[in-house]
């Protein structure tokens, strides 16, 4: 298929510096809940990327579980690749692509560990079947088969039969603290919007525009 079949022209909406917030979280939230809106698949997806000790790139999907003007929450295994990675080099990036708006949303920050307490109620609201997955899994690491897994969740299930179960020490919630965002809007040959927002050492915001 010719590169010509593939190209789409981005024509649903624009993005301008006078309708726009002055405040990146307030227009996150306002992109965000015109995507719950919309009834979208997966509204909660986002590209997590990190770097490993030898400096190569990683990027896998994880799902958005809170975000205030703090930063923005997710949940896994603290001895995962991204964990290790995340523990030598908290520097990280998301990325954010709803195709139902023609619109993205890249972030640039620093990732720490949410507080215990955090973590702990989290887990807790968890199904019964996830909790015991987090116990199971030895996430990223090689197994030799399926059945080692399922034998692994067996065991637990049975480990905590009739009893809550607790959230694992190796697992638990990152925060990612945004220092930039980048919001961009599909335009029509290919003049998109990408407006930018990047935290000043002051504690504020500067706004600007980037070409596409």
């Amino acid at each position: 298929m010719s590169n010509e079949k593939l190209r789409k022209e981005y024509s649903l909406d624009h993005l301008e510096e006078h309708t726009a917030f002055e405040n990146p979280f307030e227009q996150f939230a306002l992109w965000f809940h015109e995507l719950l809106q919309s009834h979208a698949p997966e509204p909660y997806a986002m590209t997590l990327s990190t770097i490993n000790a030898k400096g190569k790139p990683s990027s896998r999907v994880v799902l958005l579980r809170h975000y205030d003007e703090k930063g923005f929450v997710f949940y896994t295994n603290y001895q995962s690749q991204k964990g290790n990675d995340i523990e030598r080099f908290p520097h990280v990036a998301l990325n954010f692509f709803w195709p139902e708006f023609e619109r993205q949303v890249r972030i640039e920050g620093i990732v720490a560990r949410v507080a215990s307490s955090v973590s702990d109620s989290y887990f807790a609201s968890r199904p019964r079947e996830s909790q015991l997955g987090a116990w199971a899994s030895p996430q990223s690491n090689e197994i030799s088969s399926r059945t080692e897994l399922e034998e692994a969740f067996a065991a637990f299930n049975e480990k905590f039969f009739g009893q809550e179960v607790q959230r694992p020490p190796n697992w638990g919630g990152y925060i990612i603290e945004a220092e930039k965002f980048e919001f961009w809007q599909g335009r029509p040959g290919r003049m998109h919007d990408r407006l930018c927002f990047q935290l000043s050492e002051n504690g504020q915001w500067r706004r600007y525009r980037k070409a596409p």
